[in-house]
């Protein structure tokens, strides 16, 4: 879903430019798929993302969370046409964090620039780049996306945070659409284009300090694309991706109206060879067992799920790795939100898998604004 946590306020409060806001694309269920063109930026729409988590593990049992994640937002249609450096039609976001599993401890980096040629962009079908942009001030380095000819290589480093990982992956499983050609209903009249490689083999090095681990592991990737994500009365969302031990894989997704309620809720269940089925809210329940508070401020978080399909003959628990995996923003004191590590377990205990969980919209004044 990701989609995330765009928070189109945020973007006009740094980059003073007149949205378009009448003539942007909408999800429609006849879009023509075309891959891997598809994987580069989708002009034309407002707002869009390339979505990365994954467990990876290192040498002397060392265990990693990460999420990685490129957001366009579009300001314009086309650019002002002013003759300038500056002059830019969409702005470059990126969200980065590292759960040490091993340690306890969380680190979160961020960055927003106008799309320009000295600060970031997005790179045309068939070049290798996808995205890329400068690291944080003060950082000798940058982030960047890429396509690999089969996956996605990517990379960010934040000197300040000291953490960094460049990694590599490649599809384990084919691509899926999350809905019926990869429209994702979020209501009536709203959605977006949204896909999935569920399970990526992921190698590379995750850097903490002054350590350096090389990793493997596996991934999960989203690409989400639309312009009216959420209607006016959501406020947030729950979001899960599962990679269950079987082979399957699950996301679901939950989203909130002003009550606090299930608005609305979709799930996809991704069979051992990789097909969808698609599930309706009638036929799954999510039920939120224990809750977390946030050290920084009031905002309390669910912290640990039962879910239950039956149809699919799913039945489990879903608990945090850690805690504490709120993502605050520096630059933004309204940008806040729980993106963590899980693990997927029977009733019992046992293992069933691993995943990650996305909470956005809880706490005062945080509703996204895609």
């Amino acid at each position: 879903m990701k989609q995330l946590l765009i928070y189109i306020l945020v973007m006009l409060i740094l980059v003073p430019q007149a949205i378009d806001a009448d003539t942007w694309k909408n999800a429609k269920l006849h879009y023509q798929w075309s891959f891997p063109k598809d994987h580069w930026r989708r002009d034309g729409y407002k707002t869009e993302w390339w979505y990365f988590t994954g467990h990876l593990e290192g040498e002397e049992g060392s265990r990693f969370g990460y999420q990685f994640t490129f957001f366009r937002v579009g300001l314009t249609l086309s650019k002002p046409g002013v003759a300038a450096e500056w002059d830019a039609k969409d702005v470059i976001m990126g969200h980065a964090s590292i759960s040490d599993l091993s340690t306890g401890r969380h680190l979160f980096s961020e960055v927003i620039y106008r799309a320009t040629p000295l600060l970031g962009g997005f790179g045309t079908f068939p070049d290798t780049a996808i995205a890329w942009c400068r690291g944080p001030a003060g950082t000798d380095g940058k982030w960047s996306l890429q396509w690999n000819g089969e996956a996605f290589d990517f990379e960010m480093v934040d000197s300040a945070q000291e953490m960094g990982f460049k990694l590599s992956t490649r599809p384990m499983k084919p691509l899926v659409f999350q809905g019926p050609n990869g429209v994702s209903k979020k209501g009536e009249g709203t959605a977006s284009h949204y896909y999935s490689f569920t399970r990526l083999a992921t190698e590379g090095t995750v850097r903490l300090g002054q350590s350096k681990y090389m990793v493997k592991g596996e991934s999960w990737m989203d690409k989400e694309f639309g312009s009216n994500q959420l209607a006016e009365n959501q406020v947030g969302w729950d979001w899960f991706s599962l990679q269950l031990d079987d082979g399957r894989e699950v996301m679901l997704y939950m989203l909130r109206d002003r009550s606090g309620g299930v608005d609305f809720a979709r799930a996809t269940v991704v069979s051992g060879n990789g097909e969808a089925t698609y599930v309706d809210h009638s036929a799954f329940e999510v039920k939120a067992t224990d809750s977390w508070k946030s050290p920084e401020g009031e905002t309390t978080y669910p912290a640990r799920w039962s879910i239950r399909l039956p149809g699919e003959a799913i039945e489990i628990e879903v608990v945090p790795e850690l805690a504490d995996q709120e993502n605050r923003s520096k630059r933004v004191k309204s940008v806040f939100y729980w993106e963590g590590a899980v693990k997927v377990v029977s009733s019992r205990g046992e293992r069933l898998g691993k995943g990650y969980v996305e909470l956005v919209g809880y706490g005062s004044g945080s509703r996204p604004r895609i």
